[in-house]
């Protein structure tokens, strides 16, 4: 047992929350970040110009969701060279057999067939043939074996989430903003977890409220402490930026995470504010606006399909107030009060770690 141990550490295959459940999932959502919504994009952007080349490399783009997020995982696996390369063909098998909960199975078939090449890998003098060999079979076979059953779960999963949304849509807007939201500033792949669930629809709108009201509630309410660039790097980065004051001080979460609750069901419930758009959108919040452009490109999907009339003036309404103006308003306020009793204090939410301050302090 100790022999394997030290043949699994040797190369490099760590079984572990981190790795599987953060590393690997989060690098999945960069693939599909530079696949299916880079292509979506592009594609909405010729269509609505005329461009028929965008169209095209638009669908080129999406064509590639698959291999994108293998190739994705693989890397944050550190797989080598030649295991990457063939996790191509089993991203294309896991997506496609996966059907709509396609990158669920991609992440746990890309995971597998990423670890068992690397324990192959350099293994021979035939490694040429030896590891791509193993990685394909490995991960097609599986692919065959497991996709279709993770894709219909995870399907069936965001459907009863979306069903119940519809049905009741206060309490669901509620609790999908609230929960989605919280798992945008946490380590973990709010973008992935939607794309995996296929979480669109009205139950996708309030994810965007969530998500929407982490990024721009902490940008504005701690704008005090970190000006312009924080308000940048939190607003269209990302509101995991704050974990590390989170830790120091879980009170801070309460204003973006209240406004969250307030924002999730006027989304739902006054605006009928849906994600028509890829469900990656669903958990991208603010992060380069992709949250938004999701709704956008989903209304333009709907008036094409007749679904929607026209694009009416309350619609952009809603949007920008549940994306924007509600989120930065009633964080700020939320944050004063937590302030005035002294929940929050001075420094609370400075994105400079104690030690930089310090160190500056210390050369000034």
């Amino acid at each position: 047992m100790e022999r394997f141990k030290a043949y699994l550490k040797k190369k490099g295959v760590e079984v572990s929350v981190q790795r599987y459940l953060i590393d690997a999932m989060g690098a999945m959502a960069q693939g599909l970040f530079a696949s299916l919504l880079m292509g979506t994009i592009l594609s909405t952007i010729g269509t609505q110009c005329g461009i028929g080349l965008l169209t095209d490399i638009g669908a080129f783009a999406k064509s590639a969701a698959g291999p994108a997020m293998a190739v994705s995982i693989g890397f944050a696996l550190r797989a080598p060279s030649l295991v990457l390369f063939s996790l191509v063909a089993v991203g294309i098998a896991a997506n496609q057999l996966g059907g709509a909960g396609g990158p669920l199975a991609v992440l746990v078939v890309a995971i597998v067939a990423s670890e068992c090449g690397k324990l192959v890998s350099g293994a021979t003098k035939v490694d040429i043939l030896v590891t791509p060999l193993v990685t394909i079979l490995v991960g097609c076979l599986l692919s065959y074996a497991v996709a279709p059953g993770i894709g219909a779960a995870a399907s069936a999963c965001g459907a009863l989430i979306m069903w119940a949304t519809d049905l009741q849509p206060l309490l669901m807007g509620i609790v999908v903003s609230v929960v989605v939201g919280i798992l945008l500033t946490l380590p973990i792949s709010s973008a992935a977890i939607c794309a995996a669930l296929g979480l669109t629809g009205l139950a996708g709108g309030a994810a965007v409220a969530g998500c929407c009201a982490q990024m721009v509630g902490f940008a504005f309410m701690s704008f005090r402490e970190n000006r312009w660039g924080g308000l940048v790097s939190q607003g269209l980065g990302t509101s995991m930026l704050q974990m590390g004051n989170i830790v120091r001080n879980p009170r801070v979460w309460i204003p973006p995470t209240l406004a969250a609750a307030v924002t999730g069901p006027i989304a739902t419930c006054v605006f009928g504010l849906t994600m028509d758009g890829p469900a990656i959108s669903s958990g991208m919040g603010t992060c380069g606006l992709v949250g938004p452009i999701g709704v956008y490109t989903g209304w333009l999907a709907d008036v094409a399909s007749g679904a929607m009339p026209g694009i009416a003036a309350t619609d952009w309404l809603g949007l920008v107030l549940v994306c924007f103006v509600l989120p930065a308003v009633l964080s700020v306020a939320f944050g004063w009060l937590l302030r005035r009793i002294g929940w929050i204090r001075e420094g609370d939410l400075t994105l400079e770690s104690a030690d930089a301050m310090a160190r500056g302090k210390g050369e000034a």
